[in-house]
């Protein structure tokens, strides 16, 4: 399942807008965020981390103070050069990413150790002009994010943070969009530009072989303390500069969570992030009882909403019932639910699971009970099937034709590598193609052993570490 314009589109997550690179997110996509945002923002306030708002805008010498960072961005940033009729005398950027808009504001409020750490968070859009093939979620100019930016006095508290959010983004990919991802670090090369450190959760998408960077946690250590003159007197008088990360999860996740669990018939929605769990069709027959049907729906709903599943019947006259199957199958609905004379009759309905299409009759006595266990059973089958789909792909290699092999063959490749940025370098060079270079995604925590004298599979030096590799979005 790729990242088809009519998926999103049939199913009502996006709308295409007349700027290249930005989309209208429907309400069907914004409550997914929604789910997202609200469990992340829990979180993230049991460890004293506050949310705030820095202004949207830019001003090019801040922008510029960090070299390396303002390299990494700089094609990317977008920039306001008039007002009215009138050229503005500097013009102003729009933040590509807030580090520089929020740094000086730091060095202004830190100046004690007191003042550490300092954890604040913002909600908002930022904008990095793409040109390079605009996809829904996946790339676009305009999207929404969380960032994190903290502070603290010393290295150990910023690396145990770093970690802490990273398991957060590894429950927002694994437990609600059940969607299995590895947790790594990224190389020198790919790491965020400016950082001391990368961390990422790395999800694949099996169906066209392409790793896919779903979340990042970055150490920036004390790079941009220099720079923004981030200093503090700790308890002994002493200056010192404050240790900073930085983290983000974007939209971004709600396209992963399309194209690893999509289908020929559409979307299909973990029921944890699904707007509606459950769709109940009416199917009245020539001469039924239309009204007890339709009642029969309605109190379905008010069982189920009782009990705090998100539940919805479909009355529209003007569509058939076949239509509204295949309406709400695109849409992604994990659980359907038809109602008809038989149903009536014998006090149960039908239910049919949008994952497998799996289909049996309840008892309506028992209702609440047995949708929860396959509410429960859908998004736990969504993740299996997905590991299992993800685990096929990965390919273990030791050689450079082995590597080029695995690479044709769209593979997840796990390879012994020397971690030399030049070699990853030459590695990009001789896979350039149609489909784009390879690249190494990350290199895992959970380290299979390495043997003694196991050789790097791109450049025969002695292997330090195991690292995937693909091509990638």
């Amino acid at each position: 399942m790729l990242m088809p314009a009519e998926v999103v589109v049939n199913g009502e997550l996006i709308e295409y807008y007349d700027i290249s690179g930005c989309y209208i997110l429907r309400p069907w996509a914004m409550s997914i965020w929604e789910t997202m945002q609200k469990f992340f923002d829990v979180e993230i306030k049991k460890m004293n981390i506050q949310n705030c708002y820095f202004p949207l805008f830019v001003s090019p010498g801040v922008l510029q103070k960090e070299k390396d960072h303002v390299e990494g961005f700089a094609p990317e940033v977008a920039w306001v050069t008039k007002t009215g009729d009138s050229d503005l005398e500097v013009p102003i950027a729009i933040r590509p990413t807030s580090e520089t808009v929020m740094y000086p504001y730091y060095s202004k409020w830190i100046r004690g150790h007191r003042d550490l750490p300092l954890k604040l968070n913002q909600w908002c859009n930022v904008v990095r002009w793409e040109f390079s093939n605009p996809t829904p979620f996946i790339r676009s100019r305009e999207f929404l994010w969380q960032e994190g930016h903290t502070a603290f006095a010393t290295k150990e508290e910023a690396d145990a943070e770093v970690l802490d959010i990273l398991e957060l983004y590894r429950q927002i990919y694994e437990e609600y969009l059940a969607v299995p991802v590895v947790k790594g670090k990224k190389s020198e090369l790919e790491k965020f530009a400016g950082g001391l450190y990368t961390t990422s959760v790395e999800a694949f998408i099996s169906n066209n072989g392409r790793g896919i960077q779903g979340a990042t946690s970055h150490c920036l250590g004390q790079n941009f303390a220099k720079m923004f003159e981030i200093n503090f007197e700790n308890e002994k008088g002493q200056k010192g500069m404050v240790w900073q990360n930085s983290w983000a999860y974007s939209t971004r996740t709600i396209g992963v969570m399309v194209m690893v669990h999509g289908d020929d018939k559409g979307l299909v929605l973990p029921p944890k992030v699904a707007t509606v769990q459950v769709i109940i069709i009416p199917v009245p027959y020539k001469d039924a009882d239309t009204r007890g049907i339709f009642d029969a729906c309605a109190s379905a709903v008010d069982i189920l909403s009782g009990a705090g599943i998100r539940a919805k019947a479909d009355f529209r006259d003007n569509y058939s019932p076949g239509w509204k199957y295949s309406h709400w199958e695109m849409k992604g609905v994990p659980l359907r639910i038809e109602i008809g004379p038989k149903d009536l009759a014998n006090s149960q309905v039908r239910v049919v699971r949008r994952d497998n299409s799996l289909k049996i009759d309840i008892s309506r006595t028992n209702l609440v009970e047995h949708v929860k266990e396959m509410l429960n059973n859908i998004q736990h089958n969504l993740f299996d099937v997905a590991k299992q789909k993800r685990d096929a792909c990965v390919k273990t290699i030791r050689t450079w034709d082995e590597f080029v092999e695995a690479l044709s063959q769209k593979k997840l490749i796990l390879a012994p590598w020397c971690d030399e940025e030049e070699v990853e370098k030459g590695v990009k060079a001789r896979t350039k193609g149609e489909m784009g270079a390879a690249k190494s995604l990350c290199s895992p925590f959970d380290q299979p052993e390495l043997p003694e004298g196991t050789k790097c599979f791109a450049s025969g030096k002695p292997a330090k570490k195991w690292t995937y590799w693909g091509r990638s979005y």
